[in-house]
Order: structure tokens, then C-alpha cells, then sequence
């Protein structure tokens, strides 16, 4: 019971990446590979403020702009210097080794004994695990709320266009540039703080915890898009989260199996890939189902 609980609670702490992926990968039509090089930048500026005394919330707040400002960088090479978007993120997530190594002054920086959002009065009656249910859900629900917020104004309606049609999208006034900027800064922005969330859950930010990353948020939208049709956009974004926790629930019971852990970046990928398959896999039975009937009505 104790693992359901804690694969629900990494769920929903993970829901956040999903959320930040979906932003830049489904709204944006932006394939970002910073995510993967914001989520231990986010890690390690909580971590490191935290060390030094200063409140788990400020550093976390502090990471959610240490991933906005690495965003900015990401756009800055897409719109000013013509770099694919691929590329561009590659390149950054590349450089944040090197600043992440420089921010924790070593690989790994351990939280042992130190107080973090998860120290809270609050979270000392709770049985074991449910902590991160707790705040899991208050985090989803809040940040999922804010991005809908943001969405349903005039400057989001005229986001969701850039992503749908950038010309029509320029024709009609809107300057791609500032939305690049504004998607990737708000989605790099999420994954640092999902990083810093993650890393105070854990009790350490290490160097290499941003490796899969992109697949774990993937995994989450496709499971999610593969379970959940035909919802509005509100509704897809909190499914967001439901994709995060199945798709944990699936790890935990591909390991229970007898697997090891070692594999857990081989199995996200599987795991990936079959549900990235099943629409596919569906479409062609439910063709075969047509083809039959007719045969047999003729």
C-alpha cells in the first residue's frame, strides 16, 4: 500500500513537468530539449539557497525564474539566431552542465538535516508518503490553475494561435518572438520548479537527475491524450497529471515484476513507446472490424 501511495505522490510532483512539456510541446508545437538540463538547474538553485538558510519557498520561487531565464536563452537562439528549435535546446541544456556543476560546487549536494516545504507542522501527522500526495495536489491544482488562467486571456488566446498557425498568427499582429520567449520561459520555468519540488522530496539535487526527464513528461501527455479524448483545454491539462500518476503506477508495477531499477530509464522508453503505439494500433483493428462487417453484409 505504502509504494501505491508514494507512486501516486511522484505523480503528482511529477505532474508539473508534464504540465511545462505540454505547454511547449502540444500548445507550442516546439520540440524543447532544454527540459532536461532546467529540471537539475531548478534542482540545484533550491538546493544550494536552501544549504546557505535561506526559505524552501524563496528557493523554490527562485528556481522557477533560474529555469525562465534559462527559456529566455533557449528563444533568444530560436528567434534572433535562426537556430532550430531542437538544436537551440540541445545547446542550452548542454551549457546548464556546466552551470548547474558550477551552482552545487559539486555533483551531488545532499538536504540531510535541513528544513524544506516539506518540513511543514503540516505534513508531521500524515502517515508515511502521503506528504507528497498532499502537497503533490495542492501544487498541481494551483499551477495548473494559473497556466489555464493565463490561457483564457486575450495575450494566452493569442499564444494557442502562434502555436496553431505562426503566419496567420503574424498576419493578424502577433509577433512570434514574444510568444517563443513567453512559452519557453513560462514551460522551463515549471520544469525548474518541478526540479526543486522533486530534489527537496527526494533530500539531494544531483547533477545527472534531469537524464529522461523529457521522456517521463512525454510518457505523461501521450498517456494521458491515449486515455483521455475529446476534453477542452482545461480539462486536458489537468489529465496532464492523471497521465503523470498512471504512468508511475505502470513503472511501479513493471518493477514489482522482479525488473531492477537500473532499467527504469529503459522501461520509461518502452512504456513511451507503447502508448505512443496503441492509436495507431487501434486505428488499423478498428479498420479491420469495418472491412469485416462490410464483407459480411455483402
Amino acid at each position: 500500500m505504502n509504494l501505491i501511495v508514494s507512486a501516486i505522490g511522484q505523480g503528482f510532483l511529477w505532474g508539473v513537468l508534464g504540465l511545462a512539456l505540454y505547454i511547449s510541446f502540444r500548445i507550442m508545437n516546439t520540440t524543447d530539449m532544454t527540459v532536461e538540463g532546467t529540471f537539475p538547474l531548478g534542482a540545484a538553485i533550491a538546493v544550494s539557497l536552501i544549504v546557505k538558510g535561506v526559505n524552501p519557498l524563496l528557493a523554490s520561487l527562485a528556481a522557477f525564474f533560474g529555469g525562465a531565464l534559462a527559456g529566455l536563452v533557449t528563444s533568444f537562439l530560436i528567434t534572433k539566431g535562426k537556430i532550430p528549435s531542437l538544436l537551440a535546446g540541445i545547446l542550452t541544456m548542454t551549457g546548464l552542465y556546466s552551470v548547474n556543476l558550477r551552482i552545487l560546487g559539486k555533483s551531488n549536494v545532499s538536504l540531510l538535516g535541513q528544513k524544506t516545504i516539506f518540513s511543514a507542522k503540516i505534513f508531521r501527522s500524515l502517515p508515511q508518503y502521503f506528504d507528497s500526495v498532499f502537497l503533490g495536489t495542492i501544487i498541481m491544482v494551483v499551477v495548473t490553475a494559473i497556466v489555464i488562467y493565463i490561457l483564457m486571456t486575450d495575450f494566452g488566446q493569442a499564444f494557442i494561435a502562434n502555436g496553431d498557425n505562426p503566419q496567420m498568427a503574424k498576419a493578424m499582429g502577433i509577433k512570434p518572438g514574444v510568444m517563443t520567449a513567453t512559452g519557453l520561459m513560462l514551460s522551463n520555468g515549471l520544469v525548474a520548479l518541478c526540479g526543486a519540488v522533486v530534489a527537496q522530496n527526494n533530500g539531494y539535487a544531483d547533477i545527472s537527475m534531469g537524464t529522461g526527464t523529457i521522456v517521463i513528461a512525454l510518457a505523461s501527455i501521450i498517456i494521458s491524450e491515449v486515455l483521455f479524448r475529446s476534453l477542452d483545454l482545461a480539462s486536458r491539462l489537468f489529465a496532464v497529471t492523471l497521465g503523470s500518476i498512471i504512468y508511475r503506477l505502470l513503472l511501479l508495477a513493471v518493477l514489482q515484476i522482479g525488473l531492477s531499477s537500473d532499467n527504469l530509464n529503459l522501461i520509461s522508453a518502452i512504456v513511451l513507446a507503447i502508448c505512443m503505439m496503441l492509436p495507431q494500433v487501434e486505428g488499423k483493428l478498428h479498420l479491420k472490424k469495418t472491412v469485416v462487417r462490410s464483407l459480411k453484409e455483402a
